[in-house]
């Protein structure tokens, strides 16, 4: 019984909640995009090998002098 905080404010166990870690402002920016990162690397990887393949099939149809 001696750990527990002492509240003054009568409603302040009713807003306890808005402390809760999941609300924390790093969180809520993690979950406004989820996949983000992901989406992010795989269009990078994408953009990089188009680039690769086409500069192989412009090699390739080069005419020869």
């Amino acid at each position: 019984m001696a750990n527990l905080p002492l509240f003054r404010d009568p409603w302040a166990k009713r807003e306890a909640w808005r402390r809760h870690p999941v609300f924390s402002n790093r969180s809520m920016f993690s979950s406004m995009f989820p996949g983000f990162g992901i989406a992010v690397v795989a269009f990078t990887a994408y953009v990089i090998a188009d680039n690769f393949y086409g500069k192989i099939q412009v090699e390739e149809h080069k005419p020869k002098h």
